[in-house]
């Protein structure tokens, strides 16, 4: 009765919980994703070069991720909601004090690291929270709610472009962190779960007879919701750290090919205005890929490894197809299997890391993760660009952001041998349990008797 009691809801008020992460997804990873809209104009407003601009993206990029471990602590040690709200404040200050637009350190302050910050302390506990509602659905909730920075993504686009040319750059700011504010009223409808399993333990713990012999109210069933401290001893597992490396390369490939797809484009002598459409083509397919992915990976049908090593090879397969295409028609086709697959790739590497490292210690990997996976995409561009450089062809790129996939499938396929090993050890470890609960008087029969023997034999 109480692992019953104390198994994720699956559905329910759960999906409330998946449509306020879906449009927390959209008011962060969104906002961030279209942000370059206003580079150009932050550019011109203050006179500097590209490359001093670019800080701002650079800093708001590197705390989503230096602040996901922070996040994820403080979930541990207070609850989700509170940090989600304290996420959508940070967000909503960042950008209204970056409105005034003073000087480009002001910027870095504001809407690089307040923003930054912000977008961190509500993305990690939304896309947390859902992972603790949902279990057997897990994989379809993670896809639903991650599919928000895809839909946010392709309208705020021309959304904020509209904005931009209607009241400026600095007012756009302040109604966008208007906007931002609405990431408070979904942390408030992520109702934590309740541990109801240990109070109803304790509760049948007072109607037991006191003994030694008595076990501890919710001890073998306490909810993982129960932890309190942040677990950085993560980095001791073998399995977690593996995932976190195939997560390094990820990150290193996945950034790529946003950065050269336009590039590429012009290259191949293709208009401006097609080569625009490209971009909408990878929302919509990135956003396709999620959903389906994650509504095949509810059917559990294939281990969710097994279906990620697949998206994977096919993402790797189709980043190396890009550079073949020799008209529009061709880089469409090859843009939409990338972002199908790409989409069905983000929708399910969360659910992924949940079964390695377990629901006890998701949130504390959930943040480590973003934080080791961040040196990817710190280094992957900066890479990508070099090798682009040096062959002179922006092909060089895709190929060297496939063959990193291709590498990264490797510790996907040592991970699963690993977790195969330990679900055989553990079956074998309790089928002579299983036995002496089936036959309880065979197996007292059998101790009485052996202990004759013993006596009979002298021992």
């Amino acid at each position: 009765m109480q692992h019953r009691v104390n198994s994720p809801p699956d559905g329910g008020y759960g999906w409330v919980v998946v449509v306020s992460a879906f449009i927390v997804m959209g008011l962060t990873t969104a906002v961030l994703k279209t942000f370059g809209l206003f580079f150009v104009e932050i550019q011109k407003h203050f006179d500097e070069l590209a490359s001093t601009t670019s800080w701002i993206t650079s800093v708001t990029i590197a705390m989503f991720h230096l602040g996901a471990p922070v996040a994820s602590s403080l979930c541990a040690r207070y609850t989700h909601r509170a940090v989600v709200i304290i996420g959508g404040l940070l967000a909503f200050s960042g950008m209204t004090l970056g409105s005034f637009g003073f000087n480009t350190i002001w910027m870095y302050t504001t809407t690089g690291f307040l923003q930054g910050l912000g977008i961190s302390f509500s993305w990690t506990p939304a896309i947390s929270i859902v992972s603790h509602y949902f279990s057997n659905r897990r994989a379809l909730a993670n896809a639903v709610a991650s599919a928000g920075e895809c839909a946010f993504a392709f309208t705020f686009g021309p959304f904020f472009q509209w904005l931009i040319g209607l009241y400026g750059w600095k007012s756009a700011l302040l109604i966008i962190g208007g906007i931002q504010l609405n990431i408070c009223v979904c942390g408030a409808l992520m109702r934590p779960l309740k541990n109801r399993c240990i109070l109803e333990a304790r509760s049948s713990e007072a109607q037991r007879p006191s003994g030694k012999d008595v076990p501890k109210a919710g001890k073998e069933h306490a909810s993982p919701n129960t932890q309190k401290t942040f677990n950085w001893m993560l980095v001791k597992r073998l399995e977690f750290m593996l995932y976190a490396i195939f997560g390094i390369l990820a990150a290193m490939s996945f950034f790529v090919p946003p950065l050269f797809l336009v590039p590429l484009s012009y290259s191949l002598r293709i208009d401006e205005s097609w080569t625009a459409t490209l971009l909408s083509i990878l929302a919509i397919a990135d956003f396709m890929g999620r959903l389906l992915c994650g509504w095949y990976a509810n059917l559990h049908l294939t281990r969710t490894i097994h279906l990620l090593t697949m998206t994977v090879v096919l993402i790797s397969t189709s980043l190396m197809l890009l550079p073949l295409a020799n008209n529009y028609l061709s880089l469409a086709i090859f843009t939409g299997f990338y972002g199908f697959f790409f989409g069905a790739t983000v929708s399910i590497h969360i659910t992924v890391l949940a079964e390695v490292v377990g629901m006890s210690d998701f949130d504390s990997a959930l943040g480590l993760f973003m934080l080791i996976r961040s040196t990817g995409g710190f280094l992957g561009p900066p890479l990508a660009g070099l090798i682009v450089d040096m062959a002179e062809n922006y092909s060089a790129g895709f190929y060297i952001a496939g063959a990193t996939l291709i590498i990264s499938i490797v510790f996907l396929v040592v991970i699963d041998q690993l977790q195969q090993k330990k679900e055989q050890e553990n079956n074998t470890d309790t089928k002579p349990k299983k036995q002496i609960l089936l036959f309880p008087s065979l197996h007292f029969l059998k101790l009485k008797t052996g202990k004759c023997q013993e006596q009979d034999m002298g021992v």
